[in-house]
C-alpha cells in the first residue's frame, strides 16, 4: 500500500508542496540541516525531536517557539511552510551566535 500522501494523485513530495497539501512528519527538508558535530536533520520529524531534547528553559525560547510553530505549520499546510520551517530551524540554532 502505497503511502496516504502518495495516494491522493501527488506523483513526488514537490508537487504536494507546490499544492499546500498537508505533508507527513517524514517529509525531506530540501536540504538537510546540518549539526555541529556532523549530525544532519533530514525530516520534519528530526527537527521536532531535535527540538524536544532541548532543555525545556531553551525551547521556551522565541526563536525555538518560532521554529516549533514553522513546523507544524509545514505539516499541516505543506507548501511554502517547508521553506520556512528549516530557515526558523537554522536562525533558532545559530541564535546564540555559534555555528552548529
Amino acid at each position: 500500500m502505497f503511502p496516504k500522501f502518495l495516494s491522493e494523485g501527488a506523483a513526488t513530495v514537490h508537487e504536494l508542496r507546490k499544492r499546500g497539501t498537508r505533508m507527513p512528519w517524514s517529509t525531506p527538508f530540501d536540504e538537510p540541516i546540518a549539526l555541529r558535530g556532523g549530525r544532519k536533520l533530514m525530516t520534519l520529524q528530526h527537527a521536532a525531536d531535535y527540538v524536544m531534547k532541548l532543555p525545556e528553559h531553551v525551547q521556551q525560547q522565541e526563536r525555538w517557539q518560532v521554529a516549533v510553530e514553522n513546523l507544524i505549520n509545514a505539516a499541516e499546510t505543506g507548501g511554502g511552510w517547508l521553506m520556512f520551517a528549516r530557515i526558523g530551524v537554522m536562525r533558532a540554532l545559530n541564535g546564540d551566535g555559534k555555528a552548529r
